[in-house]
């Protein structure tokens, strides 16, 4: 006969350690504080490491009162399971009160300096937009934040693989001081990706610094490199051929109007680097740099690419005429482009023939997305060359501008050619295509 004394266990008090921890990953700081509370044994698991490897901190300018205690939260964990953590990641919506960055530059004073002494294996550091030029960053808050930063760096620079400082907008002093402190124990670094894509102040002719290059040439074990066009000059690529190119895979530059991009690369030192690095693939990033001049003297036919992005962030300049760039600069990568991103305001400039011969002679393109004044039928015309074979694109996202106010003939004329091409679509594309009156 059973004893009806003993109380029946739920089956959740037989899941094994590995099943409450999968589980456990998908709640918030919040609900595993509660789940801990359940039992000994869940508490018990709450504790293991694989929960806190990773971890997210998002710092409001205005926090409302939620967000202020999920912050408080947030860091009261991090402090008491920090020596877990592998992955951190800052976040700054909005930083626009001295207020605000007095209050953050105290937090992460104890947080970074609470984490170098109890955490060994820190392998990704994370904090974008910092934005450090701007009139909110008072000097003395700015020195004590860099100050910080840079020493944490420094305890972690022995195991530290990823850092991601963009959009830190840091002086060049500044800015070589915290990239320095990862090697200043060993005269080396060997972080892997590095992300300094505007982690420099406007305006600054980096490629011109002897300190920059002095910075670079710490770095022996680059794999995936982010910066922006003004770093780059001939010394730059010698570096990263001379220390990195066992390595290097991936080179991602972004050339802004702001920054200066006047600069003489020579084809030289891309082909010297191409040929040490045969891993390489470098991806360009245009913002309002459009003048086929500019481009011509920037694109060059020993550079790599495999992705290229050309924005005109919505500002028209009669002086962007793309058709030489579609037609001469872009098809000199016919081999290796894959992914070609165009943004444009061209409503004096038709483009249909050109953008379709492109797609036709790049057999390796498989990635386009192109917001820009279009006819409709361009869309036809393409899908039917994909339908034959002629091409490889698995993604197709067009945006066809228009100065009509109304679109309906042209919506349904894209009605039309998507239900014609449906089942290519739906079978084998990544698509989107649209109307927007401009």
């Amino acid at each position: 006969m059973e004893d009806s004394s003993v109380p029946e266990q739920s089956s959740w008090a037989h899941l094994p350690d590995v099943c409450l921890r999968n589980i456990f990953r998908w709640l918030d700081d919040k609900d595993r504080s509660q789940a801990a509370l359940v039992c000994v044994k869940w508490s018990q698991v709450m504790y293991s490491g694989s929960l806190w490897r990773c971890r997210t901190l998002v710092f409001y300018s205005r926090p409302s009162r939620t967000q202020a205690l999920e912050l408080q939260r947030a860091l009261f964990y991090t402090k008491k399971f920090g020596r877990y953590l592998e992955h951190l990641e800052i976040k700054l919506p909005n930083p626009y009160s001295t207020t605000f960055t007095q209050r953050f530059q105290m937090i992460m004073r104890d947080l970074l300096s609470h984490l170098g002494n109890c955490n060994d294996h820190l392998v990704s550091l994370s904090i974008q937009y910092l934005e450090l030029e701007r009139y909110f960053w008072r000097s003395v808050v700015r020195a004590q934040f860099i100050q910080h930063l840079a020493s944490f760096l420094r305890r972690m620079s022995k195991h530290l693989d990823c850092l991601d400082l963009k959009g830190a907008r840091a002086a060049l002093d500044n800015g070589c001081e915290l990239l320095n402190s990862l090697s200043c124990l060993t005269h080396q670094s060997f972080v892997s990706k590095l992300n300094i894509e505007d982690f420099f102040s406007l305006h600054l002719h980096i490629y011109r610094s002897t300190l920059f290059h002095q910075t670079m040439s710490y770095f022996h074990s680059l794999v995936i490199l982010s910066l922006n066009y003004n770093c780059l000059s001939d010394e730059l690529l010698n570096i990263l051929r001379e220390n990195s190119a066992h390595s290097l895979s991936t080179l991602n530059i972004k050339c802004h109007i702001s920054d200066p991009h006047e600069q003489v690369v020579w084809g030289m030192s891309w082909a010297n680097l191409a040929k040490s690095a045969p891993k390489l693939t470098v991806n360009f990033f245009f913002e309002r740099v459009l003048k086929h001049d500019h481009l011509a003297r920037i694109l060059l036919v020993d550079i790599p690419v495999s992705s290229l992005s050309l924005r005109s962030c919505y500002f028209s300049n009669p002086e962007w005429i793309m058709r030489p760039t579609l037609t001469s600069l872009i098809p000199a990568y016919h081999r290796m482009l894959q992914k070609l991103t165009l943004e444009l305001n061209n409503d004096c400039e038709q483009l249909d023939e050109e953008l379709l011969q492109l797609t036709l002679a790049c057999k390796r393109l498989s990635y386009l997305k192109v917001w820009a004044y279009l006819s409709a039928t361009f869309m036809e015309r393409l899908l039917q060359n994909r339908a034959e074979g002629k091409c490889i694109l698995t993604t197709i996202k067009v945006k066809i501008y228009t100065a009509q106010e109304y679109t309906t003939q042209e919506d349904q004329l894209l009605c039309a050619i998507y239900k014609r091409f449906k089942y290519l679509i739906d079978s084998e594309l990544n698509y989107f295509a649209t109307t927007c009156p401009v």
